[in-house]
């Protein structure tokens, strides 16, 4: 979605994806992936990424950061 492109923050949103309202009804769990330097190649966090659970029906909303290591994927 080329609204997320548009805003300061640019962590993706559930409202990004393609009909989010059937996405928010039917899901239990909706985990979204942001890699900071993908937008910033200057960041400071390069070689992260951050999985955002967006959605749990049975738990929290959470954001967990983990190591990325573009090199090993296509």
């Amino acid at each position: 979605n080329r609204a997320s492109e548009q805003r300061t923050d640019k962590r993706p949103m559930i409202s990004d994806l393609r009909e989010s309202g059937a996405v928010e009804q039917d899901a239990d769990m909706v985990i979204q992936l942001h890699r900071p330097d993908m937008h910033d190649p200057e960041s400071p966090r390069a070689g992260e990424a951050d999985l955002i659970v967006d959605k749990h029906r049975g738990g929290a909303r959470a954001s967990i950061t983990v190591a990325a290591q573009p090199h090993y994927s296509r």
